[in-house]
Order: C-alpha cells, then structure tokens, then sequence
C-alpha cells in the first residue's frame, strides 16, 4: 500500500496545481469570476483526498510507513503554505490576463526582508505543528507502537527541518541584507 499511498500524495501535487490553474483560468482568460472563485475554494478539497486516504489505509490495519509520515507533512506544509501559493499564482495570473498590477516580490533587503524572512518562518512552524499533530493522530489510530514506529522518526525529522530553517531568518535577522551600490560608470 506504500506504493499506493505515494502515488495519492503525487496526484494530490498534481490535482492541487490543476484546480489552481482551472479556477484561475475560468477567473481572468474566461472571465467566468463565480466559476473561478467557486474552483479556487476547492483547492483544499484535495488535501482531504489525501487525508481521507491515509486514515483509511491506517484504520484498514496498515502498518505505518515513510509514505503516511510524507502525507502528515505534506499536509501540514500545504496548510501552511496553500493560500500564500494560490495567492502568488492569482496575483501572476492577474497580471498577464486582466492587466493587474506585477506581482509583488519579495523585500530584497532591510528590515522589510528580515520581517518577510521571519513570517514565512511562521509558516513553517505552523506546517510543523499540523504535521506533527497529524501524525499523533495517526499514532493513536494505529495503537500500536510496533506499527507506527515510521512516524515517530517524523516527528524528530520535521523538528530538524524546523530548527534549519529558523537558521535564514536570525541571520537575516542579525545581518540584514543592504542594497547592493551600483557601479559607477566613468
């Protein structure tokens, strides 16, 4: 089922960038804004595809495995990162269709940066904390320690990544990034 649980996560990727894309294309090309809304709010409707599948597979009496720790962090992180992904496609998508403003990007330097660094650290604690809430659930749907080892490795494995990258935004943090000087022409 390991192989089966994979190929969920890697359709969801796909069904995720594939809902965006329809409502964003039913939104600005089409201009059909209720369709294109109406899809838009059904991108997390994937995610419980996902979620749907690996409390099932579990509860059918699987035993845990790397596959159910991958979906407890995909979806903590498209949780955490869903709206600000649509966000930045819609803004793009505005743009080259329905002559909106460029897209922002992001602060190159100065404490606008350092604050971008840090919020987009708070996501990733936020997707930390949905993982790792995920994958209790799952250890208490298991009940059984032999059986879910796997996610407690995940456990330990989200916290490093978390710890990493909390690494940018104190550096950014205690050096800020400065505007680069151009270069004289003479």
């Amino acid at each position: 089922m390991e192989d089966v649980l994979i190929a969920v996560i890697a359709g969801c990727e796909i069904g995720f960038w594939v809902v965006l894309a329809t409502g964003l294309l039913a939104r600005y090309p089409l201009r059909l804004r209720r369709t294109g809304a109406t899809l838009l709010l059904c991108v997390p409707l994937v995610d419980l595809v996902l979620l749907a599948a690996t409390a099932v597979d579990l509860r059918n009496g699987a035993t845990a495995s790397a596959a159910h720790g991958l979906a407890a962090a995909y979806l903590g992180y498209s949780v955490a990162f869903g709206h600000s992904m649509v966000r930045w496609a819609d803004e793009h998508f505005a743009h080259r269709f329905a002559g909106g403003p460029p897209p922002r990007g992001r602060p190159a330097y100065g404490r606008a940066r350092t604050r971008h660094e840090w919020r987009e650290f708070g996501k990733a604690a936020v997707a930390t904390a949905v993982a790792c809430g995920l994958l209790l659930a799952m250890i208490v749907l298991v009940g059984d320690a032999d059986r879910s080892q796997a996610l407690r490795g995940w456990l330990a494995r989200l916290g490093a990544i978390l710890a990493i990258w909390s690494l940018w935004p104190i550096t950014h943090t205690l050096w800020p990034a400065k505007p680069k000087e151009r270069a004289r022409r003479g």
